[in-house]
């Protein structure tokens, strides 16, 4: 088992799961690694919790009773206190299409039942880590793009631009290498980390949220995809 965080002040997870055993076996781990759990049993509790008191992440079952965690996820989302909430799905579901429409909905990362408790809490530090750490004070700016990493806001031609916090990073990143192609693999273990099993096309369902977020109407379309190469951020598309 991964050590606990040391210094960090008890975050607060939301588990919503309606399989007991494994709502057990999950609070008793993730309270001795130095987590605060609450539990909900179906996604109406869930939605109900959260408007309580705003979880720190949230693991959301997808098949659910009274309402499913894809419908969950969409209204946390849909919500404004509430749509950068890093949101994790765990599932029985092994498809890549149901993986990715999980991500089309608005999770950050899912996980299949049965999974590696170890796999679990690196998954969830890391997106902790990328929801509420500033790794460096400062701005970055390309094209007509400006990202201000103190206040964690990013302005296209003077407008506000809400992004998730994966997409914050991977914005971040490429604009830490305005120009430079990086493959999926990269991508993967610049923003994710090494340590985390994230299928490549993850990576696909990002980027398309991050350019939806980022190009206005009539806006240049500032990320390049590089065929059989990966993504770039680029004001050439050739």
């Amino acid at each position: 088992m991964l050590p606990a965080p040391a210094g960090l002040s008890k975050p607060y997870v939301l588990v919503v799961e309606d399989e007991a055993a494994l709502a057990t076996m999950l609070r008793y781990n993730l309270e001795k690694q130095g987590f605060r759990v609450e539990e909900a049993v179906d996604g109406q509790e869930a939605l109900t919790r959260i408007s309580e008191g705003v979880p720190d992440i949230v693991l959301l079952d997808w098949m659910l009773p009274v309402m499913s965690g894809i419908e969950v996820c969409r209204q946390i989302r849909r919500r404004p206190a509430t749509r950068d909430l890093p949101v994790i799905m765990v599932t029985a579901r092994t498809e890549d299409g149901d993986a990715v429409r999980g991500l089309n909905t608005g999770a950050d990362d899912y996980i299949t039942k049965p999974f590696n408790m170890d796999a679990l809490l690196a998954r969830m530090r890391a997106l902790l880590r990328r929801a509420g750490a500033v790794p460096v004070r400062g701005q970055h700016a390309f094209h007509d793009i400006t990202m201000d990493l103190s206040a964690h806001r990013v302005h296209r031609n003077g407008r506000a631009i809400h992004l998730g916090p994966t997409e914050f990073r991977l914005l971040e990143f490429l604009m830490q290498h305005p120009r430079r192609v990086f493959s999926r693999e990269e991508l993967l273990n610049a923003v994710w980390g090494p340590d985390i099993h994230v299928e490549p096309r993850t990576v696909d369902v990002h980027i398309r949220r991050l350019r939806k977020s980022i190009n206005g109407e009539g806006e240049l379309d500032v990320v390049r995809t590089v065929r059989a190469a990966g993504y770039a951020l680029d004001t050439e598309q050739i």
